[in-house]
């Protein structure tokens, strides 16, 4: 009898030609791919990516700057070209501006402080003016004679454009004004950007009457300082203490002809050659082209400096 209870064990299965024996990885290989994806994981050789997150929080700040540079690249250009076009002017008006500026640059320290004036009518008006309209809002002060208009008695010149008839001293005395070209259009745009305030030497019975024809509605200037609002040097000089209206000085622009009536701030002073009876005269189209780059800047005096400067030069 044969017994079926196998004595040996069954054959192992055979493969084919194109199987592969599983094996387990042996332990060195196991640690050599750990420290293989160590290494590519590791801040030291993995090329870190930027958070999108902070790339979208640094963007506006690199935009801003990038703009206020190119701002500023603009304001220096354009001051630059307005100083360029100062001196293209008459010969008459380089030499008046040259003077200005020789009278201003010749005196190395600023001048002291004129005495309390002992004159009555000097004394009457307080140049105090109320606050502006609007906080941060510049001021710009402009003269009245040989800035905005000429006027003279008689004879009469042989072209004007109205006439004021005031009583000084009890007595009508009749004045021919000239009004400088341009003057209605440089006043309708300087008082859409500064709070403008008429700084005259001039007497009030006459100043008066020339600012009512200048503005007859009165909406371009929001006060009118006279001579009773300046200060008496003690020399038969007048003037005119910008600080004393309550404006701050770096908000705050003089457009005036006589350096002796901005002596105390000529860093806040931008000066213009005396008019008096040219037809071409283009001197406030020029002011108002700087003035509107200048009322862009934080301290006014700034660029006026800047400005100065480049007219000095050229």
């Amino acid at each position: 009898m044969v017994s079926r209870t196998p004595t040996k064990p069954p054959p192992s299965p055979k493969l084919g030609a194109g199987s592969v024996t599983p094996s387990k990885p042996s332990p060195t290989l196991v640690a050599r791919r750990g420290r293989a994806l160590r290494r590519r994981l590791s801040p030291a050789t993995t090329k870190r990516r930027g958070s999108p997150l902070k790339s979208l929080a640094s963007a506006p700040a690199a935009v801003a700057a990038s703009f206020d540079r190119s701002i500023r690249s603009c304001r220096r250009r354009l001051l630059k070209l307005f100083a360029r076009l100062a001196v293209l002017g008459s010969p008459r008006k380089r030499r008046a501006a040259s003077a200005g500026f020789q009278r201003l640059r010749s005196s190395s320290t600023p001048p002291p402080p004129p005495p309390p004036s002992q004159n009555p009518a000097v004394r009457a008006q307080s140049a105090a003016l109320p606050p502006p309209p609007s906080p941060g809002r510049r001021t710009l002060f402009l003269d009245l004679d040989e800035t905005l208009i000429h006027s003279q008695t008689d004879p009469p010149p042989s072209r004007f454009d109205f006439t004021v008839r005031p009583v000084i001293g009890g007595q009508a005395v009749t004045f021919y004004v000239v009004k400088r070209p341009g003057v209605e259009a440089f006043l309708r745009a300087a008082a859409e950007i500064f709070e403008v305030v008429v700084f005259t030497a001039g007497l009030q019975e006459y100043a008066s009457l020339v600012l009512d024809r200048l503005d007859p509605d009165g909406k371009v200037f929001a006060h009118r300082l006279y001579r009773g609002a300046c200060r008496d040097a003690g020399d038969g000089r007048l003037v005119k203490d910008l600080a004393a209206t309550g404006r701050a000085l770096d908000r705050a622009v003089i457009v005036d002809d006589n350096p002796n009536a901005y002596a105390l701030q000529p860093e806040n002073a931008v000066p213009v050659a005396p008019f008096v009876d040219d037809d071409n005269d283009q001197e406030l189209q020029r002011v108002m082209a700087f003035l509107d780059v200048a009322a862009g800047y934080e301290d006014t005096r700034d660029a006026i400096r800047y400005y100065k400067d480049l007219v000095t030069a050229n």
